[in-house]
């Protein structure tokens, strides 16, 4: 996301002597990607940010996979995954591939007992349920329900609930998340025909800084491992910093659809994008104006691509026996299309109110053990009539 932020203090030029009140230097800290090549921004640590005391014990939480090669239409019904009080106990990875691993969580509880940072993969948020705050070494980044949280790897944080019932959709993406390129200029900025703008992000705010020693346990997921270490100082004791790459946040509900007078085709509902994988938000508009106009989606073949749909809220016009949490997958390589009774019901309807987030793979996605355990085993056949 090519949009300058900054927090905080921090010296005029960069790479130069910015001392404490102590005479003592902070600590200077380059936080990127892609090499030097990809978005970055620079950080001003009281404490060195490489002060490792002690390495734990590792444990395996790579996705167990059931189905490796899948051709059947499933729907999982994802609010049958039990509630945890540990954040990351209660993440349950449903659909993998090499690009990205999809899955919900319920937490009961916040996680700030530990600190926790995605070293392989950006990480997307989706509130289902809950409010509450993202802290990070960047600032606070508040959420509620239909707020996206973009978390780029490698970025520590910490997640403040207010509630006890919370749900949560989650993407790691083994590729950058952006906003779509057809939206943006040659430089980033969002274009006039983009639906929505950069007044829409929700960046970090209140910057925390803690000039703490002591022990301090990070737990870093890499390679399907989770690493546990332990560091000597407050990994929040930032005081200032600058640049192009930080976590923010989006709300669903600032996503304005573009409508036409017949259907227009899923692109139209992109909300970010990889080189991988595209995700779309699915909103309350308009339906076409065309007179002989037919709502309802038109009969499409997915051919190259996976599409996963999580549904929000709403009525979901082309689909019967459909809720919220509710999670649908459509393979690659047949085509799929409204329900029997949608496509005709839907001649003369003037608009819907649902919710919905979408991701299309670019390559099959494969189910874990997790996933068929909420499969209600019959969705493909929900078109037989």
């Amino acid at each position: 996301m090519p949009l300058y932020h900054k927090q905080g203090k921090f010296p005029s030029k960069r790479h130069t002597q910015f001392r404490q009140a102590d005479g003592s230097l902070y600590h200077e800290q380059l936080f990127g990607t892609i090499g030097f090549d990809g978005m970055s921004s620079l950080l001003y640590h009281i404490n060195p940010p490489t002060a490792v005391s002690e390495i734990r014990a590792a444990k395996d939480v790579a996705p167990k996979i059931a189905v490796e090669k899948n051709m059947t239409a499933r729907k999982l019904i994802s609010y049958d995954v039990i509630a945890k009080s540990d954040f990351l106990d209660s993440r349950v990875t449903l659909m993998v591939n090499n690009d990205v691993h999809i899955g919900v969580a319920a937490p009961s509880q916040s996680l700030t007992s530990y600190f926790y940072k995605n070293a392989d993969a950006d990480e997307m948020l989706f509130i289902q349920r809950g409010t509450g705050k993202v802290r990070t070494m960047f600032g606070n980044i508040p959420f509620q329900f239909g707020d996206y949280i973009i978390i780029p790897r490698g970025i520590i944080y910490q997640i403040d609930f207010e509630t006890t019932d919370n749900k949560i959709l989650f993407a790691e993406s083994f590729h950058p998340i952006y906003s779509p390129k057809r939206y943006r200029n040659w430089f980033g900025q969002l274009l006039e025909h983009s639906p929505y703008c950069e007044r829409d992000y929700v960046l970090p705010e209140d910057l925390e800084t803690h000039d703490e020693k002591g022990e301090f346990v990070m737990k870093i997921k890499k390679e399907g491992m989770l690493h546990e270490l332990v560091y000597k100082s407050h990994p929040f004791d930032v005081v200032g910093w600058d640049g192009y790459n930080f976590p923010y946040g989006f709300s669903i509900k600032n996503f304005e659809p573009i409508t036409g007078r017949v259907h227009q085709p899923p692109p139209v509902h992109q909300t970010f994008e990889t080189s991988a994988f595209v995700i779309c938000s699915f909103c309350p508009r308009l339906y076409d104006y065309h007179p002989q106009a037919i709502p309802a989606p038109y009969n499409h073949s997915n051919i190259d691509s996976d599409e996963m749909i999580y549904y929000v809220e709403g009525d979901f016009m082309s689909r019967n026996d459909i809720g919220p949490g509710y999670m649908t997958l459509h393979p690659g390589g047949i085509p799929h299309g409204p329900h029997p009774g949608t496509y005709e019901g839907s001649i003369g309807k003037k608009g819907t109110e649902e919710y919905a987030v979408m991701i299309d793979t670019f390559k099959p996605l494969k189910l874990t053990e997790e996933a068929m355990k909420i499969d209600d085993g019959k969705y493909y056949k929900s078109w037989v009539g």
